[in-house]
């Protein structure tokens, strides 16, 4: 590589920025650890039903 070029993660990137937003919520919460759901906040996941395959576990 030649000095000077760098290459960029975009996906690397991305996941950086998560574990941040997740560092810094844990760090502003009273509780030990977050809770799934503060997590999928934080992530912005949106919940969803589980599968079959998932349910069979419960």
């Amino acid at each position: 590589m030649a000095p000077g070029t760098t290459v960029q993660d975009h996906v690397a990137l991305a996941e950086i920025e998560l574990c941040g937003e997740l560092i810094i919520a844990a760090s502003s919460t009273p509780e030990e650890r977050l809770s799934p759901d503060r997590i999928d906040e934080v992530l912005k996941v949106a919940s969803r039903p589980a599968s079959a395959d998932e349910r069979q576990f419960e």
